[in-house]
């Protein structure tokens, strides 16, 4: 279940994606798949080998692309979340969900 983010958010992403753009979406998720997890960031893109580039150029497995049409994406958790924010620039993200307190 996703939350903390505004239906103009989620919107803005979706038309980045169908774009053909990488666009970056986090939002506060809980899973008891992943104890102690509670935000998620998806980096979607429909041009699904562009995204695959992004992700081997980030060091992450593209085998793990949810293929969702028409939203593809990845899902960052966790470590790499917080390095990849900081990375693309996106303090707003990290601050919002207070990544940098963890």
């Amino acid at each position: 279940m996703a939350f903390g983010i505004s239906r103009l958010e989620l919107n803005q992403w979706k038309q980045a994606v169908q774009r053909g753009e990488i666009a970056f979406l986090t939002h506060y998720w809980l899973d008891p798949r992943f104890p102690g997890i509670k935000t998620v960031t998806k980096v979607g893109c429909t041009d699904t080998q562009k995204l695959a580039d992004w992700c081997t150029a980030n060091g992450l497995n593209p085998a793990y692309i949810h293929q969702r049409q028409p939203f593809p994406h990845f899902d960052l958790i966790g470590p790499r979340q917080k390095e990849i924010l900081q990375r693309a620039g996106l303090r707003d993200h990290l601050e919002r969900f207070r990544l940098l307190d963890d």
